[in-house]
């Protein structure tokens, strides 16, 4: 294992790999989390780390470091899209309405498992005019929205009363396939946000473990309610002075994120994150030789963002891992796992360099400061070429 001094540590990539695997065949839609949280539990266990859980089962685990007050937190969730039964048909089918936002585009064809007080059934998500031998080209017309599509379930329903007659009830909770496939280094899979951010932290904190004493306690926490908006709200302690998010970057034109190494996002649509801890993480990056680079989402919102508005007084910064097509069929690269996972360890066991943020309250000494002077220019003009006014 290579350690840089203060730095980065080597992420075991092959445990990385099998517990994203292992988390990608737990569904777990927001309200349906029980069981992904008893195997981030006992993984922490696996792992000799101490962790609390709340009564709905955010995850709130520990490890010491030198001092507990201005502690660190690093945040994922363990949540994934999904859907909820609507209504009973009178076809036998099942009207829905996500969980989470996602287009419907993205759920036609999707294989299902829905979950009733009867057991589970399996199922398919379907346009309503899904028949190309009986409606021809209006398949290809029928406008795309949940209202246009519903569940067939692998079982004998032709009309509501059967539905209701296998137990299946509105409300009852579908969990979507995640299908994932690997292949050279690219992972392709539903539910990549945020499975591949528990995988991460999890990688992260096996290396971490071994690592020399933390400056400040670390907080590794696993949320259970992101994608509706609830987040970190309530899993944060009054001596947790910052906090890093990690999360899906968005992949896509007009986007600076990439599939290789760590994209910080500047700002989401909650505003920008902190000024100082995201310059922390960017210049981790380059002293660990992290390949790394920024982007601001305009359509995004993250656990940091729920912590805020539930009035947490805490910096947070967002650290991503570039993925194609968020919240579709989603596609990353194990290059970007790795990187953002080094990059957590780094920060880790990184110096604390406010001293200021163990104490909750204070006056201005030790408050932070912005440059504010003029830029030097990197190269300077050339004697034989006096500025143009035009030029201005």
């Amino acid at each position: 294992m290579v350690t840089i001094k203060g730095g980065r540590v080597d992420i075991d990539v092959h445990y990385l790999q099998e517990v994203l695997q292992d988390l990608l065949r737990i569904p777990s839609p927001t309200g349906y989390t029980d069981n992904i949280v008893r195997f981030v539990c006992h993984e922490l266990e696996k792992l000799g780390v101490s962790y609390e859980l709340t009564r709905r089962g955010a995850i709130r685990a520990k490890l010491p470091g030198a001092k507990s007050a201005g502690a660190r937190a690093i945040v994922s969730h363990v949540d994934t899209l999904g859907a909820q039964v609507k209504a009973l048909k009178a076809n036998g089918r099942l009207e829905l309405v996500p969980i989470g936002t996602w287009s419907a585009r993205f759920a036609e064809g999707a294989r299902t498992t829905i979950f009733s007080e009867n057991g589970s059934f399996r199922g398919t998500i379907l346009p309503l005019k899904a028949s190309g031998h009986t409606f021809a080209d209006e398949v290809d017309t029928l406008p795309i929205g949940w209202d246009y599509v519903e569940l067939r379930v692998d079982a004998r329903a032709g009309c509501a009363e059967d539905v209701e007659a296998l137990g299946i009830e509105v409300g009852d909770i579908v969990a979507v396939d995640p299908q994932p496939e690997i292949e050279n280094g690219y992972i392709v899979s539903r539910h990549l946000d945020n499975k591949a951010g528990v995988a991460v932290m999890l990688a992260a904190l096996q290396a971490v473990i071994v690592a020399d004493e933390l400056p400040v306690d670390v907080y590794w926490l696993f949320t259970i309610a992101e994608e509706v908006g609830h987040g970190a709200a309530a899993v944060l302690l009054p001596e947790i002075a910052s906090m890093v998010a990690v999360d899906n970057g968005t992949s896509a034109p007009g986007q600076n994120s990439s599939e290789f190494g760590v994209t910080l996002s500047m700002a989401d649509m909650s505003g920008p994150f902190d000024y100082h801890l995201t310059r922390k993480l960017y210049q981790l990056c380059l002293e660990n030789d992290i390949r790394v680079r920024k982007d601001v989402f305009k359509h995004y919102r993250s656990d940091s963002a729920s912590a805020i508005e539930a009035g947490a007084d805490v910096r947070t910064a967002l650290a991503t891992f570039g993925v194609d097509a968020s919240h579709g069929y989603e596609r990353i690269h194990m290059h970007a796992l790795r990187s953002v996972a080094e990059l957590l360890t780094a920060y880790a066991r990184s110096a604390v360099k406010i001293e200021r943020d163990a104490h909750e309250l204070g006056d201005l000494e030790g408050f932070t400061r912005q440059p504010t002077a003029p830029a030097e220019p990197e190269v300077p003009l050339s004697p034989e070429r006096e500025p143009d006014p035009s030029d201005s």
